[in-house]
């Protein structure tokens, strides 16, 4: 039978008592409320002391509501038995809590085929003395995306929204009479700015828009000698660096005699020859800062050789040599061609292109060789440039022009993306060093609609 008997003393009434507490399970019959069944009793297998608190691990017993006074321990034995038992069982202090829950959890689960979860005085002290863990806590970082719903992460904090519009000190107005007023009121009243000043600023704006991607590559092209082509590539250059943070360069890679140089006023006395020379050994900026010519909008310009019989042999090779330099140090390269539209030089810049400007005069035949330009353009694979290039209708002689520009403009529309017209400025037409400052206002306010649309060109996506 799996109940042994504790024989071991005589004088001991048969009470029921298992010899062996080690025992699993202990089959007996009690009397529950008033009848007799056979109870099935599972007893935990005594554990160790142990001192390594952190190994114990105490499964929580399911402790019923205490039975009424009539409810009965069942052990092997009879009912007097079961009552000796539960007599025994109920000691000092916190056992004989420990020992009425576990009676009755008993009591309720005294039914056919019940198990019940019993725990033992020494598992009890165990639970006891269980502390928590004192290991040091380990504080992690959270990146932007983990933080709660609720939580607000630290980019949230802009000025505009911490600042208060009503004390925010806002610039001073550009306008004569809105100055005015602005400074009578004692800096209280600001008007704002001008209509004038407001286009002049959105004009800055398209100007410097950023340019995505490596260097961009601008040359100016025309047939025909004389149309304005290197005083267009200077005025372009000039309106651009004079309104872009980064670098711009303008390379004279004329095979001729260039004369872009000369438009600057600053000459280096270094050429495009000597940048080939040494090509080799530049490694930063000021390497190439020494070779360049620098005016006051901070438009670099690389110069070609005097002599002719020395810059025909700059070749294809030479230019590709020249454009890799610049297109490590500079953000938009403009270059001004020959006019030997096959020349090897031509092809290797049109090869790197990005957008194509087209310089035409106001006479029938400059009108002609530009649109005879862009056909030849689009009959050698550069179809897609042409549509996105720009045409300049430059002025270069004073008084009323012989042809119809409105019927220039019109034609050209129809071939390119846009039409710039330049108007006659004495100051360029003297064929000095040009100072963008000292230019008319529509001559500046042109060059600068040049470099806006010459902008945009570029930030459109790039032709397949």
């Amino acid at each position: 039978m799996a109940s042994e008997r504790n024989d071991s003393e005589p004088d001991e009434v048969d009470n029921g008592v298992l010899a062996a507490p080690s025992g699993l399970e202990t089959t007996g019959i009690g009397i529950v409320e008033g009848a007799t069944a056979q109870v099935d009793v599972s007893l935990p297998t005594p554990v160790d002391d142990d001192d390594d608190l952190l190994d114990d691990e105490v499964a929580p017993a399911a402790v019923a509501p205490a039975a009424p006074e009539r409810g009965v321990t069942a052990v092997s034995g009879g009912s007097g038995a079961a009552g000796g038992s539960a007599a025994a069982a109920a000691g000092a202090g916190r056992a004989a809590a420990t020992a009425k829950g576990a009676s009755g959890a008993s009591a309720s689960a005294a039914k056919p085929g019940s198990t019940v979860a019993a725990r033992s005085a020494a598992e009890v002290e165990t639970a006891e003395r269980l502390r928590p863990r004192t290991t040091e806590i380990t504080l992690q970082s959270r990146r932007l995306g983990d933080f709660e719903a609720d939580r607000e992460s630290p980019d949230l904090l802009t000025p505009d929204r911490l600042l208060d519009p009503a004390h925010v000190v806002r610039p001073e107005p550009e306008g004569a009479w809105r100055h005015l007023v602005y400074t009578l009121s004692g800096r209280r009243i600001n008007l704002g700015d001008s209509k004038r000043a407001v286009a002049r600023k959105a004009l800055d704006r398209r100007i410097a828009a950023p340019l995505a991607g490596g260097a961009k590559f601008v040359p100016v092209l025309s047939r025909k000698g004389g149309v304005g082509k290197t005083t267009v590539t200077t005025l372009l250059g000039m309106a651009l660096a004079d309104a872009r943070e980064d670098r711009i360069i303008a390379v004279d890679a004329n095979p001729d005699r260039g004369t872009l140089a000369e438009r600057v006023g600053r000459p280096s006395g270094k050429t495009v020859r000597d940048l080939v020379r040494t090509s080799g050994d530049v490694h930063g900026f000021n390497d190439i800062s020494q070779i360049v010519a620098r005016d006051h909008t901070r438009l670099d310009v690389l110069a070609s050789d005097a002599d002719p019989h020395v810059s025909e042999a700059f070749s294809d090779t030479d230019y590709q040599d020249v454009a890799d330099i610049a297109a490590h140090f500079y953000s938009v390269v403009l270059t001004d061609t020959g006019t030997g539209i096959v020349h090897s030089v031509m092809q290797a810049t049109l090869d790197r292109a990005d957008e194509i400007v087209i310089v035409a005069g106001l006479s029938v035949d400059e009108a002609r060789l530009a649109s005879e330009t862009l056909t030849w353009l689009e009959s050698n694979g550069y179809a897609e440039r042409v549509r996105n290039a720009v045409v300049v209708l430059n002025t270069a002689r004073p008084g009323a022009a012989l042809v119809r520009a409105d019927e220039l403009d019109a034609h050209f529309r129809s071939r390119v993306r846009a039409v710039v017209r330049v108007p006659y400025d004495p100051h360029i037409a003297s064929g000095s060093a040009i100072s963008f400052r000292d230019l008319q206002p529509e001559t500046r306010e042109a060059a600068r609609q040049l470099a806006a649309i010459v902008v945009e060109g570029l930030r459109l996506p790039a032709a397949v």
